[in-house]
């Protein structure tokens, strides 16, 4: 998760949703989820922080509290994406150019 200043307002907003999301994942034993942050992913445009989940490549914006729980109930608990909060998913959009048609 990005804690970065570039993509909310209030300083320290983003530390305190991934300690937010801390606790909900610790409240989880049953969870092998390891949780790490960057100060910055540089992909938020403003819409941050960012979350990206893995091995799915899952990328959540607008991370709240309120998306963090949804986060881990849904995704890693429920095994759902959060649909609502996506902007990407790695090998789809941006990553790959398609091939040119010969025609």
């Amino acid at each position: 998760m990005c804690v970065g200043p570039r993509c909310t307002p209030g300083e320290g907003r983003a530390q305190a949703v991934f300690e937010h999301m801390g606790a909900l994942i610790d409240a989880r034993p049953e969870l092998a989820v390891k949780r790490t942050r960057t100060h910055c992913m540089v992909a938020c445009k403003f819409s941050g922080p960012v979350l990206v989940v893995y091995p799915e490549g899952v990328w959540y914006q607008r991370v709240d509290e309120a998306a963090a729980a949804r986060i881990v109930e849904e995704h890693l608990v429920g095994g759902r994406e959060v649909v609502d909060l996506i902007f990407h998913r790695l090998g789809e959009g941006d990553t790959c150019a398609p091939e040119p048609k010969n025609e």
